[in-house]
Protein backbone atom coordinates (compact mmCIF):
# COMPACT_ATOMS: atom_id res chain seq x y z
CA UNK A 1 0.00 0.00 0.00
CA UNK A 2 1.21 3.62 -0.81
CA UNK A 3 0.28 5.71 2.21
CA UNK A 4 0.79 9.74 2.34
CA UNK A 5 1.52 10.71 5.82
CA UNK A 6 0.63 14.99 5.80
CA UNK A 7 1.45 16.80 8.81
CA UNK A 8 0.57 20.25 10.18
CA UNK A 9 2.55 21.02 12.61
CA UNK A 10 5.54 24.12 13.12
CA UNK A 11 7.21 21.71 15.81
CA UNK A 12 9.59 19.43 13.76
CA UNK A 13 10.06 17.50 16.86
CA UNK A 14 6.86 18.19 19.04
CA UNK A 15 3.69 15.97 20.01
CA UNK A 16 2.64 15.05 16.63
CA UNK A 17 6.53 14.26 14.61
CA UNK A 18 6.48 11.94 17.45
CA UNK A 19 2.97 10.15 16.18
CA UNK A 20 3.64 10.67 12.80
CA UNK A 21 7.20 8.74 13.02
CA UNK A 22 5.54 5.98 15.09
CA UNK A 23 2.44 5.20 12.21
CA UNK A 24 5.39 5.82 9.50
CA UNK A 25 7.34 3.39 11.63
CA UNK A 26 4.48 0.54 11.93
CA UNK A 27 3.26 1.21 8.44
CA UNK A 28 6.57 0.38 7.03
CA UNK A 29 7.53 -2.65 9.05
CA UNK A 30 4.19 -3.78 7.37
CA UNK A 31 5.79 -3.60 3.82
CA UNK A 32 4.11 -0.65 3.00
CA UNK A 33 5.26 2.52 1.58
CA UNK A 34 5.15 5.69 2.55
CA UNK A 35 5.49 9.86 1.37
CA UNK A 36 5.36 12.43 4.31
CA UNK A 37 4.83 15.80 3.43
CA UNK A 38 5.36 18.43 6.38
CA UNK A 39 3.46 21.26 5.17
CA UNK A 40 4.68 23.88 7.55
CA UNK A 41 8.31 23.14 6.05
CA UNK A 42 7.34 23.29 2.32
CA UNK A 43 6.00 26.47 0.20
CA UNK A 44 2.59 25.98 -0.36
CA UNK A 45 0.19 28.92 -1.24
CA UNK A 46 -3.20 28.94 -0.16
CA UNK A 47 -5.72 28.49 -2.62
CA UNK A 48 -6.83 31.41 -3.74
CA UNK A 49 -10.60 29.89 -5.37
CA UNK A 50 -9.77 31.25 -8.91
CA UNK A 51 -10.68 27.65 -10.23
CA UNK A 52 -8.10 28.37 -13.16
CA UNK A 53 -7.47 24.48 -11.98
CA UNK A 54 -11.26 23.34 -13.14
CA UNK A 55 -10.15 20.87 -10.09
CA UNK A 56 -7.82 19.54 -12.17
CA UNK A 57 -8.42 19.46 -15.67
CA UNK A 58 -5.93 22.57 -16.33
CA UNK A 59 -2.29 22.73 -13.67
CA UNK A 60 -3.00 25.06 -10.54
CA UNK A 61 -1.76 29.18 -10.94
CA UNK A 62 0.65 28.23 -8.22
CA UNK A 63 3.73 26.14 -8.81
CA UNK A 64 5.27 25.48 -5.58
CA UNK A 65 6.21 22.34 -3.52
CA UNK A 66 1.90 21.04 -3.77
CA UNK A 67 3.34 20.13 -7.48
CA UNK A 68 5.54 17.44 -6.13
CA UNK A 69 2.60 16.54 -3.47
CA UNK A 70 -0.02 16.06 -6.35
CA UNK A 71 1.28 12.90 -7.89
CA UNK A 72 2.14 11.07 -5.04
CA UNK A 73 -1.76 11.74 -3.68
CA UNK A 74 -3.18 10.65 -6.42
CA UNK A 75 -0.97 7.29 -6.28
CA UNK A 76 -2.06 7.07 -2.52
CA UNK A 77 -3.76 4.32 -1.30
CA UNK A 78 -4.89 5.94 2.02
CA UNK A 79 -3.78 9.70 3.16
CA UNK A 80 -3.19 10.11 6.86
CA UNK A 81 -3.88 13.58 8.37
CA UNK A 82 -1.90 14.46 11.07
CA UNK A 83 -1.98 17.81 13.13
CA UNK A 84 -1.89 19.94 16.18
CA UNK A 85 -5.08 21.58 17.07
CA UNK A 86 -5.30 25.05 17.44
CA UNK A 87 -8.25 26.74 17.86
CA UNK A 88 -10.45 24.06 17.69
CA UNK A 89 -9.00 23.02 14.31
CA UNK A 90 -6.18 21.42 12.27
CA UNK A 91 -3.47 23.86 11.72
CA UNK A 92 -3.40 26.24 8.96
CA UNK A 93 -0.58 24.93 7.56
CA UNK A 94 -2.37 21.21 6.76
CA UNK A 95 -5.39 23.44 5.92
CA UNK A 96 -3.70 25.04 3.31
CA UNK A 97 -2.60 21.62 2.17
CA UNK A 98 -5.99 20.28 2.30
CA UNK A 99 -7.30 23.34 0.40
CA UNK A 100 -5.44 23.12 -2.34
CA UNK A 101 -6.43 19.41 -2.97
CA UNK A 102 -8.55 21.33 -5.06
CA UNK A 103 -6.53 21.15 -8.06
CA UNK A 104 -6.55 17.75 -8.39
CA UNK A 105 -10.19 17.23 -7.52
CA UNK A 106 -11.52 15.43 -10.06
CA UNK A 107 -8.28 12.47 -9.34
CA UNK A 108 -9.28 12.76 -5.32
CA UNK A 109 -13.35 12.33 -5.14
CA UNK A 110 -14.53 8.92 -5.84
CA UNK A 111 -11.02 7.28 -5.47
CA UNK A 112 -11.37 5.13 -2.98
CA UNK A 113 -8.79 6.04 -0.44
CA UNK A 114 -8.58 5.45 2.98
CA UNK A 115 -7.78 7.77 5.31
CA UNK A 116 -7.12 8.76 9.37
CA UNK A 117 -6.61 11.23 11.46
CA UNK A 118 -4.18 11.78 14.21
CA UNK A 119 -4.32 15.02 16.62
CA UNK A 120 -2.66 16.18 19.88
CA UNK A 121 -3.63 18.93 21.90
CA UNK A 122 -3.14 20.69 25.54
CA UNK A 123 -7.18 20.45 26.80
CA UNK A 124 -8.43 17.64 28.72
CA UNK A 125 -11.52 18.90 27.65
CA UNK A 126 -13.91 16.00 25.94
CA UNK A 127 -15.33 17.91 23.07
CA UNK A 128 -12.52 20.04 22.09
CA UNK A 129 -11.65 17.94 18.80
CA UNK A 130 -15.00 17.87 17.73
CA UNK A 131 -15.21 20.34 15.29
CA UNK A 132 -11.81 19.08 13.75
CA UNK A 133 -12.85 15.51 13.68
CA UNK A 134 -16.69 16.51 11.98
CA UNK A 135 -14.32 18.87 9.26
CA UNK A 136 -12.03 15.42 8.78
CA UNK A 137 -15.24 13.06 8.63
CA UNK A 138 -17.14 15.58 5.84
CA UNK A 139 -14.22 15.79 3.46
CA UNK A 140 -13.63 12.15 3.28
CA UNK A 141 -17.33 11.33 2.96
CA UNK A 142 -17.11 14.15 0.40
CA UNK A 143 -14.17 12.47 -1.16
CA UNK A 144 -15.67 9.10 -0.92
CA UNK A 145 -12.53 7.89 1.59
CA UNK A 146 -12.87 4.81 3.81
CA UNK A 147 -12.32 6.77 7.43
CA UNK A 148 -9.76 4.02 9.46
CA UNK A 149 -9.71 5.89 12.50
CA UNK A 150 -8.89 8.80 14.50
CA UNK A 151 -6.71 8.86 17.39
CA UNK A 152 -7.57 12.55 19.19
CA UNK A 153 -4.50 12.55 22.03
CA UNK A 154 -5.69 14.96 24.73
CA UNK A 155 -3.19 16.80 27.46
CA UNK A 156 -0.60 16.61 24.35
CA UNK A 157 0.87 20.33 24.45
CA UNK A 158 4.74 18.98 24.08
CA UNK A 159 6.61 15.83 22.37
CA UNK A 160 7.59 15.73 26.02
CA UNK A 161 3.47 14.88 27.30
CA UNK A 162 2.95 12.78 23.91
CA UNK A 163 6.22 10.30 25.52
CA UNK A 164 4.75 9.78 28.93
CA UNK A 165 1.59 8.34 27.05
CA UNK A 166 0.28 5.43 25.04
CA UNK A 167 -0.57 6.97 22.09
CA UNK A 168 2.88 7.12 20.34
CA UNK A 169 2.14 3.10 20.68
CA UNK A 170 -1.57 3.51 19.38
CA UNK A 171 -0.25 5.46 16.30
CA UNK A 172 2.20 2.30 15.55
CA UNK A 173 -0.43 0.02 15.98
CA UNK A 174 -2.40 1.75 13.41
CA UNK A 175 0.14 1.51 11.14
CA UNK A 176 1.18 -1.58 11.57
CA UNK A 177 -2.14 -3.28 11.05
CA UNK A 178 -2.82 -2.28 8.15
CA UNK A 179 -1.22 -4.94 5.91
CA UNK A 180 -4.49 -6.74 3.65
CA UNK A 181 -7.42 -4.58 5.38
CA UNK A 182 -10.63 -4.52 4.47
CA UNK A 183 -11.45 -2.03 1.50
Amino acid sequence: MHIVVLTGSPHKNGATALLADNFIDGATRAGNTVFRFDAAFECVHPCIGCDTCQGGANPCVFQDDMQRLYPELKKADMVVFVSPLYYHSMSSQIRMVIDRFHGINNDLVGSKKRTMLFMSGASVVPTVFDGAIKTYRETAKYLGWQDCGVLPCFHCKSREDMERTNYPAEAFKMGRILVDGPR
